[in-house]
């Protein structure tokens, strides 16, 4: 029960996808203008993560070496069309908003990375784990990330005003707040890393 603890734990904070391992970043300063938009984002890819790590887990054993990437990526591709499908039925404002970076959860670096790197190696149990700790990572920095931005850049919050004459910097909506963000941020989290050493 410890290991598996600790696999959930270390996408969050050891080997956090955005801000230690730095994977995903295109659609991470893609999206990450709202908090609403931040939470679609890291809930689809979250579902992509663990549907594909918990069946390339299972399958991988079936797999021949020389096809075993494409294997993936028609697993992870059918969990990007089962989640794109939901979103435009279940949330369109939600799907527009996102527009080309859903599909392109296909091509994450974070979900192709974890399905070679982890769920091809290890149990179903142990990559279910690796997959909810990585988008729970993954969805941490992107809440972090778009409410820094549309707090700072907007003034609002899930586009509530939070406060009344507040001044917003409006770069930070722009795609150059993005990198400015992400780009401190990645700092910060270095600053933390190197001082627990």
């Amino acid at each position: 029960m410890k290991k598996i603890f600790s696999e959930f734990l270390k996408g969050i904070f050891k080997e956090n996808p955005t801000f230690v391992l730095a994977l995903g970043l295109c659609p991470t300063l893609a999206v990450s203008v709202s908090l609403a938009n931040g939470v679609g984002m890291g809930i689809a890819a979250t579902f992509v993560l663990l549907g594909s790590n918990i069946i390339i887990a299972l399958i991988k054993n079936f797999i021949p070496d020389r096809v075993r990437i494409p294997c993936y990526i028609v697993v992870i591709a059918t969990f990007v069309t089962i989640t794109e499908l939901t979103m435009k039925a279940y949330s369109p404002a939600l799907n527009r908003a996102l527009g080309i970076y859903v599909p392109l959860i296909v091509v994450n670096c974070i979900v192709l990375g974890r399905a070679e790197a982890y769920a091809s190696k290890n149990s179903v149990v142990d990559s279910l784990f690796d997959g909810l700790g990585m988008g729970a990572g993954f969805i941490l920095a992107l809440l972090l990330i778009s409410g820094i931005r549309e707090f700072l850049g907007a003034g609002k919050l899930f586009n509530h005003t939070v406060f009344k004459g507040f001044e917003p910097a409006f770069v930070l909506g722009m795609p150059s707040g993005a990198l400015l963000v992400i780009g401190l941020l990645l700092g910060f989290f270095n600053i933390l890393k190197n001082r627990k050493l």
